[in-house]
This record gives C-alpha cells, structure tokens and sequence, in this order.
C-alpha cells in the first residue's frame, strides 16, 4: 500500500451498543454517521460506511487506510467491526490500524476539556458492578493497565486521594452511587464515537503503527460467555 502525509482513513466503531463510522482526513474528522441502539452494528455498520464516503465525497480508492476500535467491548460488536475492517483492509490492499476503546473515549473526553488537569477513567459497561476500564492522564497515557473490574467504595480510592478524576462511558454512571469521594466527577456524554478516534489514527499512521490484517483479534479483556436463555414454565 501506498503511504501518504495527508490521510484520508475510514473509522470504525462498534465496541458499544453505539454503531459509528467516520472519514477523518489528516486527523480531522469529515464526515459522521452514529446511532445508539442494541443489535444494530451487523445490519447497519455498511450501511454507515456508504453514508460518511458519500458524505466525504470519496471513492474507496481514496483511503488510506482504515481504523477501528479494537476493544474491550463487546464481544459481538467487536467481531462485526474487526471483521468488516478486516475484510476492506483485505479488499482494498490497506493498513489496519486498531485503536483501544478505552483511550478513544478519553480522547473523545479531553478534546472537550482543553483546560481539563485531571485523570480520566473510561469505563465500558459489564455486567453487574463489573466494568472494563483504565485511566488515563491528559497525554492519553495509561496510569496502570486495562482491566474488568468490580466496582465498591474502595475502588481508585488511592488515585483519588491524590488527583481528581473524571469517570466516563456507559459503565461510569452506575458506579457514581458507589464510588463517593470530592474529586470524583462523573460524565454523561457517551465518546463512544469514531469521531474520536482522528487523532489517535493519524499519529499510529503516521508511526506505522499497523496491525497484521491477517491474524489480528479484537481485545476482549475476558473470555465470551454463551449463556442460555431460562426457559418459561
């Protein structure tokens, strides 16, 4: 594939129960297409690519590349978004750049936040008082690892001792009852957008930072778990 210092990359975003893809061109986005709603990612995501490309006024021919948000998430979701990204990196001879859910979402939070001196903790819903989370400073640097994590009053106890923290995403608001603490504060806006990976996209272009089209996987974080409907008595 070709490289160029001006790229033009498809995004895409399906770790949520939020379906999103976007066009950014030289980590500007351009063009958007979002919904939030359950089950939709498999018949609309294609749907949105033809949207943001028609809406750019772009052919195929005229990617770069292609981005998507690779986790954690949603498992279903997930492999609906690697797969489709997979199968036009194939297709169309393109990188793959896989963006983390988790930092996109801080991004997407900073970038509304210029003076914004804290931390950012985005927080994927689970289930129950589980989340899928990690912090992040305002450089989008991670401040430990990603993990699934149960929620109690004890949780970041000694991160917000010492800094303020702004908890994020669609598992943040359940945990705002439990986590109690002055330099917590709690977000509703949803920054699961493709929108908010443009920055992020650009610079992993730009690093080359791609991955094997082939043999990349979606990061789950844990492992999917079938579960069986009760049946009515």
């Amino acid at each position: 594939f070709r490289f160029n210092t001006m790229a033009t990359i498809l995004q895409l975003e399906t770790a949520t129960q939020v379906c999103s893809a976007a066009i950014s061109i030289n980590g500007e986005t351009v063009a958007l297409k979002v919904q939030m709603a359950s089950n939709i990612h498999a018949g609309s995501l294609t749907l949105f690519i033809k949207d943001v490309m028609d809406t750019a006024g772009l052919g195929f021919s005229d990617l770069d590349a292609v981005a998507v948000s690779k986790g954690p998430g949603s498992y279903t979701g997930l492999r609906i978004g690697v797969s489709t990204a997979k199968g036009l990196c194939f297709a169309l001879d393109l990188p793959l750049i896989g963006i983390d859910t988790l930092q996109m979402m801080s991004a997407g939070f900073l970038a509304t936040q210029e003076d914004y001196k804290g931390l950012v903790c985005a927080m994927i819903d689970a289930r129950r008082m589980e989340v899928f989370t990690a912090l992040f400073d305002t450089q989008l640097d991670y401040i430990g690892a990603t993990e699934a994590k149960i929620i109690d009053e004890h949780s970041f106890a000694d991160e917000l001792s010492a800094s303020n923290i702004t908890f994020i995403g669609d598992g943040a608001l359940k945990c705002a009852a439990v986590i109690e603490h002055v330099n917590a504060s709690f977000s509703e806006q949803n920054f699961n957008s493709a929108a908010n990976m443009s920055k992020l996209a650009l610079k992993a272009y730009k690093n080359a930072e791609f991955e094997d089209v082939a043999y990349f996987e979606p990061f789950y974080l844990k492992d999917f778990v079938l579960t069986t409907p009760k049946k009515k008595v």
